[in-house]
C-alpha cells in the first residue's frame, strides 16, 4: 500500500471513528443543557437533576467494562453502530417524558448507547490506522469529543429556546441517525480485519492467555484511578459551572453558557498541540501532571471571585486549553497499559473510571449547589485536578519500571 493510500484510509477512518465519538460526547450533556427548562417543568431539585446524570454515567461505566469484551469478541464496527442508534432512541423517549420515571428511563438508555464507544473507538484507531498517524488520530479523538461536548448546550439552548425542550431533543436525536447512515456507507474503512501492526504495551507483566489476565496489571488499575478522579472535575464543568458562574459573577446565562464553549473549543485547540507533543515525547505522565497543576490553580481563581466576569470565560477558557493539552498523552499513555490482543477490554475498563468519575461527580455537585455553595464548585473542581497529578505520577513510575524488561 503506497503513502498516498494509506493517508487516505488513515484520514476516512480518524474521520469516521471521530463523528462517532463527537456524537457521544454530545449526548453526555443534553440533560445538563437543559437544566433551566427541566427543573421547573418537573419540579425538581438540583440533586435530582445530579442523579438524572448520575445514572447515565453509571450505566455507561458499568456497561463500558462489558462493551469492551463484546468489542473484543464481535467486533468494534457493529458495537459502534448499536451504541449510537441506542442514543438517538434515548433522545426520543427523552422528549415524550412526561414524569421523572420517564426520565430516568431515558437516561438509562443513553447510558447503554454510550457505554459502547470507547472500547470500540479505540479498537478501531489501534487496528485501522497506521502507527504513525496514531498519536494524531488520537488527538482528533479527543477533539472532536470536546467538539461535542461544546455544541451540545449551544444548540439545546437554542431550539429551547425558540421553540421548547422536547422539541430540542427531537431535534437531537437527527444526529445520530445521520452519522450511523454515514458508518454503514463507510464501512468497508472500519472492517474488523487489523492493518496496523500489534500494539507495544505492557505485555511481559500480564500479557497472560486468559481473558481476564490483563486485570493483573497494577498500571490498568491506575490509569482507572486517573480517569475516575479528573472525571469528577469534569463533571463539575459540566453540570453546574455555568450556573455557579451565573451567582458568582452575576453575568446571564447565556455568557455563563459561552464560557463553557470557550472551554471546550479551548480544550480543542489544546489537542491539536498535545497530539504533536505527545507523538515527540515519552513522558507523557509529565505533560499530564504539569497540565492539571496549571488546571487546579486556575479552578480557585475562579473559586475566589476576585476578577471581573469576562476573565472568569478567559480563565475557564484557559483550564480548558491545558486540559486538552495533556489529552492525546493521556491517551498514549493508556495505549501502553494494554496487552496485545486486549484492547477493547483495557480501554473499555479503564475508561469505564470516566464514567464513574461523571456519575459521582454529578451527584456530588448537585449537592454543593443545593447546600447554595457555588464557589465551592469551582473548589471541589480545583481539587480533584490537584489529585490527578497523583495518578498520573503513579502510572508514568509503573510505567518506566515495567518498560526495562520490554527493552531488554
Amino acid at each position: 500500500m503506497n503513502d498516498t493510500t494509506l493517508l487516505r484510509q488513515d484520514a476516512r477512518v480518524i474521520t469516521l471513528v471521530g463523528l462517532a465519538h463527537g456524537t457521544s460526547h454530545f449526548y453526555h450533556v443534553i440533560l445538563a443543557a437543559l437544566i433551566p427548562w427541566l427543573k421547573p417543568e418537573f419540579g425538581l431539585s438540583y440533586s435530582e437533576l445530579g442523579l438524572l446524570m448520575t445514572i447515565f454515567f453509571v450505566v455507561s461505566g458499568v456497561g463500558q467494562a462489558m462493551a469492551g469484551f463484546v468489542v473484543d469478541r464481535f467486533g468494534a464496527r457493529a458495537v459502534l453502530c448499536s451504541g449510537i442508534a441506542l442514543l438517538g432512541v434515548s433522545a426520543v423517549l427523552l422528549s415524550g417524558a412526561h414524569s421523572y420515571a420517564q426520565l430516568m428511563l431515558g437516561a438509562f438508555l443513553a447510558g447503554c448507547g454510550n457505554s459502547v464507544f470507547h472500547p470500540a473507538d479505540y479498537t478501531l484507531l489501534n487496528q485501522r490506522v497506521s502507527k504513525a498517524r496514531l498519536a494524531h488520530g488520537f488527538s482528533v479523538h479527543g477533539i472532536s469529543g470536546n467538539i461535542g461536548w461544546a455544541m451540545s448546550p449551544l444548540f439545546l439552548t437554542f431550539v429551547a429556546a425558540r421553540t421548547d425542550w422536547r422539541t430540542a431533543l427531537l431535534c437531537a436525536a437527527l444526529l445520530p441517525l445521520l452519522v450511523l447512515a454515514l458508518l454503514v456507507w463507510n464501512r468497508h474503512a472500519l472492517r474488523p480485519e487489523p492493518i496496523a501492526a500489534p500494539m507495544a504495551g505492557a505485555r511481559a507483566a500480564g500479557g497472560g492467555e486468559g481473558a481476564f489476565s490483563f486485570l493483573k496489571l497494577k498500571v490498568v488499575w491506575l490509569c482507572f484511578a486517573f480517569f475516575f478522579i479528573s472525571a469528577v472535575a469534569l463533571a463539575g464543568v459540566q453540570t453546574f459551572a455555568a450556573t455557579s458562574l451565573v451567582s458568582l459573577y452575576g453575568m446571564s446565562l447565556a455568557t455563563a453558557t459561552s464560557a463553557y464553549t470557550c472551554y471546550m473549543i479551548a480544550s480543542a485547540a489544546g489537542m491539536v498541540y498535545g497530539g504533536f507533543l505527545g507523538a515527540g515525547s515519552r513522558n507523557h505522565d509529565r505533560i499530564i501532571m504539569i497540565a492539571f497543576a496549571t488546571a487546579a490553580v486556575l479552578a480557585m481563581v475562579l473559586a475566589a471571585a476576585v476578577v471581573p466576569a469576562w476573565v472568569a470565560v478567559v480563565l475557564m477558557g484557559l483550564i480548558g486549553l491545558v486540559t486538552g493539552i495533556s489529552g492525546p498523552s493521556r491517551d498514549l499513555m493508556i495505549r501502553g497499559a494494554a496487552p496485545a490482543n486486549a484492547t477493547g477490554r483495557v480501554f473499555g475498563v479503564v475508561y469505564s473510571g470516566l464514567d464513574s468519575g461523571l456519575a459521582v461527580g454529578a451527584a456530588l455537585f448537585g449537592m454543593v449547589m443545593d447546600a447554595r455553595h457555588p464557589a465551592g464548585v469551582f473548589v471541589v473542581i480545583g481539587i480533584f485536578q490537584a489529585l490527578v497529578i497523583l495518578t498520573a505520577l503513579g502510572v508514568g513510575s509503573n510505567s518506566r519500571v515495567t518498560a526495562v524488561p520490554k527493552t531488554a
